[in-house]
């Protein structure tokens, strides 16, 4: 992590005097004794300090305003989420301002900016498929501004935050297929660097484990999280010499695709080939067969990424609670033979 950015606060703790008139002496303001100036000046400069308009301007007025950053806010998952938050945002007399990164780090850092130039008190966040540095978070934990993340997280930024047991449900998924009779099980994961990809990686090859199955290793490939890419990750596992007789992916937009490939390729869900998909999107009631699936509690992961935002707001940034949330898999059509 970067050097930690000094704040008025450090420099008003380090001379015992308020922030307030270290922000005046900084602007030589007449009020501030000219000895107590040049002392506050002197220590700044030393300190390497440099003004941060948006932590100015948030010891000035509270805004009531959390910046919400999605990956998308188009599926159900992230606008349950979003519902969640909103919920317990308003109980507390704050509402909330949303931006979806679209799955792309720079609008991730883009909205970062855009919500400091609006004032927000602080920030919960889902990152982008494409996030594996940073520095934008980092720069708000500096700056001690609220920040905690939910469901996909930046693990070495110790900061609050909610996920939903990944191990644990990719085990479920493994054992069910296990005992509908299949034995030649896939898993298509995402971006390695991604918390849930690792989390259902190790559920997976654990399920694996203790339904005395090998793991094979063409039996698992990733993909960016695009329909596009989940269509050419299902196709690797189609063009293997060992074709899989299951496949689960990361998310449901990978089911969808993979369901896809599958019916293209001639072959038949799930007599043939079972499939399970991990958000449980409102599609997955309405395709052909019905795609049995991870049901996340989402509405409950919202309300608990907001109530450990308030409970940062009070308790300093020493409090840095990671909540766990387990799920549940609904079976329907695609993963039980007839």
């Amino acid at each position: 992590m970067s050097r930690k950015h000094i704040s008025l606060k450090d420099l008003a703790n380090e001379l015992r005097v308020s922030i307030s008139t270290i922000s005046r002496a900084l602007k030589n303001h007449p009020d501030i004794s000219a000895e107590l100036t040049a002392k506050i000046q002197n220590l700044a400069k030393e300190r390497n300090y440099t003004p941060n308009p948006l932590a100015m301007g948030l010891l000035k007025q509270q805004t009531k305003m959390i910046g919400v950053i999605v990956p998308d806010i188009v599926t159900h998952f992230y606008s349950s989420i979003i519902s969640g938050i909103e919920e317990v945002a308003k109980q507390h007399g704050y509402f909330i301002v949303i931006a979806s990164s679209n799955e792309l780090i720079e609008k991730e850092i883009e909205s970062v900016e855009n919500f400091l130039k609006s004032r927000v008190e602080g920030f919960i966040v889902c990152v982008s498929r494409e996030t594996s540095h940073f520095e934008h978070f980092e720069k708000l934990i500096q700056n001690e501004i609220p920040l905690v993340f939910f469901d996909r997280i930046c693990e070495p930024l110790k900061v609050p935050s909610v996920i939903a047991d990944g191990v644990d449900a990719a085990k479920k998924i493994v054992h069910h297929f296990y005992e509908n009779g299949y034995k030649k099980i896939a898993y298509i994961s995402g971006p390695e660097h991604l918390n849930i990809s690792k989390n259902r990686k190790d559920g997976y090859l654990q399920g694996l484990e203790e339904c005395g199955l090998k793991f094979d290793p063409q039996l698992l490939t990733e993909c960016n999280l695009s329909a596009e890419d989940a269509a050419r990750a299902t196709q690797q596992l189609l063009n293997n010499t060992k074709l899989p007789d299951a496949i689960f992916g990361l998310n449901d937009t990978i089911a969808f695709a993979a369901m896809k490939e599958i019916k293209k390729h001639g072959l038949r869900i799930p007599d043939d080939i079972a499939l399970v998909g991990f958000t449980d999107e409102f599609h997955s009631t309405i395709v052909e067969p019905t795609l049995t699936s991870i049901s996340h509690p989402t509405l409950e992961m919202g309300k608990e990424a907001a109530n450990l935002f308030f409970q940062l707001i009070k308790k300093g940034s020493n409090f840095k609670q990671q909540i766990v949330l387990k799920t549940e898999l609904v079976v329907r059509e695609s993963s039980k033979k007839r």
